[in-house]
């Protein structure tokens, strides 16, 4: 079983520089709650960056459009928590429950309750 994470974000440097600013400026505006949660403003969140080398599943990051494009036929709203077993891919966290987790040690305990 792999855990898929895919950010309401697109990839590449200058994405990220926007996001960063937007971030920084106007954070209760920010479109991507998971990324909000395991990123501080420009780098990976502390505990979450623990959560993720402790833990024991296989976990898998993409940007929406690197997400399209791995997986065209898929149709979701971003953020997004996907489980895929096998060529079985299944929603574990909701862009509403993400939406509403305000911690990063909450995203940690719905996975662990979730899993």
């Amino acid at each position: 079983m792999t855990l898929i994470f895919v950010y309401n974000a697109r990839s590449g440097k200058r994405n990220a520089l926007i996001d960063a600013g937007h971030k920084l400026f106007s954070p209760s505006t920010y479109p991507c709650s998971l990324c909000a949660l395991t990123y501080d403003t420009f780098t990976e969140n502390t505990v979450w960056k623990m959560f993720r080398k402790q833990s024991n599943h296989e976990m898998q990051f993409f940007h929406k459009d690197e997400f399209e494009s791995q997986f065209p036929s898929v149709r979701l709203i971003y953020p997004t928590v996907l489980k895929l077993e096998g060529q079985q891919l299944t929603t574990v966290l909701t862009p509403e429950i993400l939406n509403e987790i305000k911690s990063v040690e909450d995203l940690i305990q719905s996975l662990n309750t979730t899993l």
